[in-house]
């Protein structure tokens, strides 16, 4: 029977890091993946550059960047491994990163450069990697650690870590069998669903915006109401189903089915006054001074759905004016749903926090830890998942260490 101190099982971000640092202090550490590639999510993620982390986030107030039941859990692995502490291996491993906008670091050529580090700080703790090789049972044993089935036999560990993920983006082998080891061994789930995603609207009500896929432009976002009410200023994308882009993609995170996100088209503009004026002094089309205020497009296309306004700014009655500076700078839209986990970055929900130790990242079930995605903890776009991942994965490194004597000292 193989025999090893610690199985981790998901050969992507916070497993390949947790097993570099469990491997590099003295345990004998195999990661099993059922995927034949590592890393995939690495692989695609920031455009293919990887978004690595964020200099922006703050550990003091994790809830600030971070959703979960209970956002509080996050603050005390993030404060023990801090971007900076990921910006100092990046730069130890020599590889040339730029911030692109609010903290946002990529890697200057490309993501690989991420995988090819983890790889290497396993390859320095002596892990062992298997990949297309699912786990296809897992058995407690009576006095301690767990022993597994895979296709290339059984073994034992006295440590199982699961760092699977979460159901985002299945075309990479996203699948929920984190989620099912949970359930087996009596944790608790928090509701998944889809998160930092494209929102879709109704085919004919859409159909006046269809004709602006493709459209950038940065806009204010919000959703909820009062105490739950959440805002951002990002770029907005529109698609043939919907809205995409930044803006859309952190707002899906917080806007709950049934509820209304709120655009500001043109958030640098006032609006009201601004067409007011072009009213007083100018004699062209209204379409073509509105169009000096926001995309040519967008003002073609809202000056299309109303005849007053196909006219000079003086000819438009002040009661179509007022309409129009409403419906661009405070436009409500009830999202139908989304484009679901084919186009999620990631997973809301997952294990629930109340059952594992902020600490160490260990279940209540004793030897079975849950790391990076596939815990109910969900950062933001912008580096804010994959700083959960190695902070995770640092916790339960540097405690899977410490409760073990290495099988092979």
């Amino acid at each position: 029977m193989n025999q090893w101190d610690a199985v981790i099982v998901g050969a992507g971000a916070a497993g390949l890091f947790c097993a570099g640092i469990a491997g590099q202090r003295g345990l004998k550490v195999l990661v099993l993946d059922h995927s034949d590639k590592v890393a995939e999510k690495i692989r695609i993620s920031g455009g293919g550059r990887c978004n690595f982390t964020n200099r922006l986030l703050d550990a003091s107030a994790p809830q600030k960047h971070f959703i979960s039941q209970n956002p509080h859990f996050c603050r005390s692995a993030l404060s023990r491994y801090t971007p900076q502490d990921f910006i100092d291996l990046v730069q130890k491993h020599g590889i040339a990163f730029h911030e692109k906008h609010k903290g946002q670091l990529f890697c200057d050529h490309s993501a690989e450069d991420i995988i090819r580090m983890l790889l290497a700080e396993c390859d320095a703790g002596g892990v062992t990697l298997r990949t297309g090789c699912g786990v296809q049972a897992i058995r407690h044993i009576a006095d301690g650690g767990y022993e597994l089935d895979t296709p290339q036999g059984s073994l034992q560990t006295r440590s199982l870590v699961v760092a699977t993920g979460g159901l985002s983006i299945p075309k990479i082998g996203a699948t929920g069998w984190g989620y099912e080891v949970a359930t087996q061994f009596g944790l608790r789930l928090v509701e998944r669903r889809a998160g930092l995603v494209p929102l879709t609207f109704d085919g004919a009500a859409w159909a006046p915006y269809a004709q602006l896929a493709g459209l950038a432009l940065p806009v204010s976002i919000e959703t909820g109401e009062k105490k739950t009410r959440m805002h951002f200023d990002e770029d907005l994308l529109f698609t043939h189903r919907g809205l995409s882009g930044p803006a859309v993609l952190q707002i899906s995170s917080y806007w709950k089915d049934g509820a209304p996100i709120r655009l500001n088209l043109a958030p640098e503009v006032q609006l009201p006054e601004r067409l007011a004026e072009v009213k007083l002094r100018s004699k062209k089309l209204l379409g073509n001074e509105l169009a000096t205020l926001v995309p040519s497009r967008l003002a073609e296309a809202w000056v299309g759905q109303d005849a007053a306004l196909q006219r000079t700014c003086a000819e438009v009655p002040d009661k179509a004016l007022n309409k129009l500076a409403e419906a661009l700078s405070n436009w409500s839209l009830m999202p139908t749903g989304s484009e679901g986990y084919k186009k999620a970055e990631v997973t809301l929900g997952g294990v629930d926090t109340r059952d594992l130790s902020s600490q160490t990242m260990e279940s209540k079930q004793p030897g079975l830890f849950f790391i990076g995605e596939v815990v109910d903890v969900t950062g933001w776009l912008g580096g804010y998942n994959f700083q959960w991942a190695w902070a995770s994965a640092s916790a339960c490194g540097q405690a899977l260490s410490a409760q073990s004597t290495p099988v092979r000292s």
